[in-house]
């Protein structure tokens, strides 16, 4: 992903496909086990399922007329993921515990909490700024569930979320001052450190599951 200056840029910088595991399944995504990515669809879901998300509580802390077109789409496209992603959580089947006191939902649980106080923040730009991240790192995130939807045999459309670039030039045009400009990147810079948070325990569970 070319990276682009502020939080749609950090995406590029710092996002999911800057993490060890997702470099391992870009490498080789046959060398995911069931368990594995029923553990990516699942957990992803808990993060990421359920509606508010982070885009809908965005459209409601965002002021700026050149956000709303962007937003209607965000919303929208967004609303596909997320049934796309729950499709993909029932195919893969359920989760195994990795050991008898896995706190692993529980952690997770305590991101998405975390993304709800981030995405509904009354400084302005931070919440659009924690959108924009989603938008840009989910295309990365996407390329992993088609990989998931081809092995469980879900249909995977076209992800009708707004584009990379469009994304990119949104997040230009809403940096107007210093002050929104550090508000919009600190809500990706939190949002994507959720994101790499998330990949990091996937790993870890993935490991676990290696050494059983």
């Amino acid at each position: 992903m070319e990276t682009q200056p502020g939080s749609a840029g950090q995406a590029g910088t710092y996002g999911s496909d800057t993490t060890p595991y997702v470099g391992l399944i870009a490498e080789d995504f046959s060398l995911l086990s069931g368990a594995d990515i029923a553990d990516i669809v699942h957990f992803l879901c808990v993060l990421h399922g359920r509606h508010p998300g982070v885009i809908d509580h965005a459209a409601t802390k965002t002021v700026e007329d050149d956000a709303r077109e962007w937003l209607v789409q965000a919303i929208d496209g967004f609303a596909a993921e997320r049934a796309f992603l729950t499709k993909l959580t029932v195919a893969a089947g359920p989760i195994s515990g990795v050991s008898g006191d896995d706190q692993s939902n529980a952690a997770v649980l305590g991101q998405r909490k975390a993304l709800d106080m981030l995405s509904q923040s009354d400084r302005n730009g931070c919440a659009m700024g924690a959108a924009i991240a989603l938008v840009a790192d989910w295309h990365c995130i996407r390329k992993i569930l088609e990989q998931i939807a081809l092995r469980t045999g879900v249909e995977a459309r076209s992800s009708i979320l707004p584009s990379a670039r469009q994304t990119s030039d949104l997040n230009i045009l809403l940096a107007k001052t210093p002050a929104l400009e550090r508000a919009l990147n600190f809500g990706a810079e939190q949002l994507l450190n959720q994101h790499r948070g998330l990949w990091q325990l996937l790993e870890a569970r993935r490991n676990m599951q290696l050494s059983r």
